[in-house]
C-alpha cells in the first residue's frame, strides 16, 4: 500500500477532459475527435501541436482542464462498501438523491387525495 500522501482518488487517476475557454467544447479522451480524425483514449496532452479546437479553430493553450469527466469519486478500495453507492458517478448520485427527493414529495402530494 502506497503512503497516504500519494494516493489518488479514481477520479484523479482518470484521464482529464479539457474546455475550450472560447466556445466551451469539451474535448474527451474516451471520445477523441472524428472530425480531426483524433482516435478515441488520445489524452490531450498526446494531440499533435498542429491540433486546434474543432468549433472555433483555438489553439490548445486556451483549454483548460477540467478533470474526469464521470469517474467515480473515492479510492478503488472503497468501492464495494456502501450497497454499491460508491461504484455511482456523480451524475448518478445527483439522480438518484433528486429523483429520490422528487418521488418523496409526489407521495407527500397524494397525501391531499384521501378523505
Amino acid at each position: 500500500m502506497s503512503e497516504p500522501g500519494q494516493e489518488k482518488t479514481l477520479a484523479e487517476q482518470a484521464p482529464s477532459s479539457y474546455e475550450c475557454r472560447a466556445c466551451g467544447y469539451v474535448y474527451e479522451p474516451a471520445k477523441g475527435d472524428n472530425q480531426n480524425k483524433i482516435a478515441p483514449g488520445t489524452l490531450f496532452t498526446d494531440l499533435p501541436s498542429s491540433w486546434r479546437c474543432p468549433v472555433c479553430g483555438v489553439s490548445q493553450s486556451q483549454f483548460q482542464d477540467i478533470g474526469a469527466k464521470g469517474a467515480p469519486s473515492g479510492f478503488a478500495e472503497n468501492l464495494n462498501y456502501g450497497f454499491g453507492v460508491n461504484r455511482l458517478t456523480p451524475n448518478q448520485k445527483n439522480l438518484l438523491i433528486f429523483g429520490g427527493l422528487g418521488l418523496a414529495f409526489l407521495f407527500f402530494l397524494s397525501l391531499y387525495g384521501l378523505n
